[in-house]
């Protein structure tokens, strides 16, 4: 089954095991898909003498494998046969029991991990075709194997419709704990512990001793415009420390990306791949799935400080913390978001298939999502609350020549509603006319720009009414040492390559200032 360029790929990747591990299958002979599963896992155990199918016959309707190491169960099981963009999941599963895989967190993290009480039982509804997916069931998958008693079980819905039925699911990923809905949509390992932790407690974190990391400069995010201020701080030979939840930051959520000059054609995951690795190229300390908790920017050393214990001491903070998905903030959208509210048409496209649906925002991303989504749905309503587009106008060509994509400008989108497990219709309002009318759909998908992530740090710099941290134009905040850089700044046009540039302005200005004597040098 699976294509040999790949399996002599793994081979070479599982070259090094130590251990030796047991995928075994609970497989029901009359499942449609057994045979598939069986000659999957059959040739994926070739790769490797330290890998051995055991199958478990069964006649229940079973289709789904755990993986055992060393004669002991890992906690990881997988429902269904992760090929597509989970076949990595699988691979990283094996190589995260035996020690090995980047995507390890470091010390402070694992710490964290391994103090969250038990027991947590949990639950990943996936898609094959979604790109999210992988990082969340990757992520979850390092809690299980370091956590003291965790269990995750990786779900194809694809594969399990009755269940994500009567669940209403309706976006992906979809992580269930205990039973409970605790997460949907995009998401990495530092946003799932935390809610682990709010959920579950972690008594061990809680007592641990503060940990302080001191650096000449500390960059937070991992988006373009830290990656960039933490580079060029680097190239200055000063000592640089990067928190962040993720590197790439929102750039791992976008698909396509056609205007980085001199790159005609990219993806996001290539891109922020590409942000580490020239990271890598530099002594910067990368410090990921960190969340900040809180500042004190009083003294001539800035403190950041981290979930856990950590702070990160200097006399410079860039702040590079990008920007995240902004909601409608109506009546209904809250309570349906996963069950028809959603905000990736390429991951939860494909549950609409065939159906109504809606797309709030005429942007450059609201236009783009409606053209994805009409190669799926039957019929794709553009909501633009302006009296025209705002899209580049190829997308709007492109979406208007398409015959069942419908664009409506100067409406508000009022409510959602739904029937108590999935969205039904949206309340609209016509901006022209005030009048109010209801389309009746099936989803809705949000696409009406980003919200700056400037929360932890609005109540020690200022900022604007939209919550940019202000900037006097070349990156200098209202506090001496602190910057700001990107989307969370108040720099115009949120772009990529705009990012990119407004990082290392904030860089050569926190260098500046140092040379200048405005900053103590520690």
């Amino acid at each position: 089954m699976l294509d040999k360029d790949i399996l002599e790929q793994v081979k070479s990747l599982f070259s090094g095991l130590k251990s030796h591990y047991v995928l075994r299958a609970t497989v029901s002979s009359g499942h449609e898909k057994a045979d598939e599963l069986s000659s999957f896992l059959a040739d994926f155990c070739s790769t490797s003498p330290m890998l051995e199918l055991e199958k478990v016959p069964e006649d229940g309707g079973r289709l789904e494998f755990s993986i055992v190491k060393d004669g002991a169960a890992t906690g990881i099981t997988f429902r269904g046969i992760p090929g597509g963009h989970e076949f990595t999941s699988l691979l990283l599963a094996i190589l995260n029991a035996d020690g090995k895989g980047k995507n390890l967190p470091d010390a402070a993290i694992a710490a964290r991990i391994k103090a969250l009480d038990g027991p947590v039982r949990l639950r990943t509804y996936m898609s094959l075709s979604c790109t999210n997916c992988p990082d969340v069931v990757q992520a979850l998958n390092v809690i299980t194997l370091l956590g003291g008693d965790v269990e995750h079980e990786i779900v194809d819905g694809a594969l399990w419709q009755d269940e994500v039925s009567s669940l209403g699911i309706q976006g992906v990923p979809a992580v269930y704990a205990d039973g409970q809905l605790l997460h949907v949509g995009r998401g990495d390992l530092g946003v799932l512990l935390d809610e682990l932790e709010s959920k579950y407690g972690s008594s061990a974190v809680e007592a641990a001793e503060p940990v302080e990391h001191r650096y000449d400069v500390v960059v937070v995010g991992g988006g373009p415009a830290g990656a960039s201020a933490a580079i060029y701080s680097a190239r200055k030979g000063l000592s640089v420390a990067l928190v962040a939840g993720r590197i790439g930051g929102q750039v791992n959520d976008t698909v396509g990306i056609e205007n980085l000059i001199s790159v005609p054609s990219t993806t996001g995951a290539s891109l922020a791949a590409a942000l580490g690795e020239h990271l890598g190229a530099y002594p910067v300390d990368v410090y990921a799935n960190r969340s900040v908790e809180g500042t004190d920017f009083s003294g001539p050393l800035k403190v950041v400080e981290a979930k856990g214990g950590e702070s990160f001491v200097a006399p410079a903070v860039i702040i590079a913390t990008g920007a995240s998905w902004r909601r409608l903030g109506v009546e209904g959208e809250a309570e349906h978001i996963g069950h028809g509210v959603a905000f990736c048409p390429h991951c939860d496209g494909p549950f609409y298939k065939d159906r109504h649906v809606a797309v709030i925002g005429g942007g450059n991303s609201g236009i783009e999502a409606a053209i994805d989504l009409a190669g799926i749905c039957s019929r794709v309503t553009v909501l633009e609350f302006a009296s025209e587009l705002r899209a580049d106008t190829v997308l709007q060509e492109k979406a208007r020549s398409l015959s069942n994509v419908e664009i409506l400008t100067s409406r508000q989108t009022v409510r959602v509603v739904g029937d108590g497990n999935k969205v039904t219709a949206i309340d609209v309002r016509d901006l022209t006319t005030g009048e109010e009318s209801t389309i009746q759909l099936d989803g809705v998908f949000v696409q009406i720009g980003l919200v700056p992530a400037s929360g932890p740090f609005k109540d020690s710099v200022e900022v604007n009414r939209r919550g940019e941290i202000v900037t006097d134009g070349a990156g200098r905040t209202s506090v001496p040492g602190v910057y700001a850089a990107g989307d969370v700044a108040d720099v115009p046009f949120k772009q990529i390559v705009i990012a990119m540039g407004s990082g290392a302005t904030a860089a050569l200005s926190a260098f500046d200032d140092r040379v200048r004597g405005v900053l103590p040098v520690v």
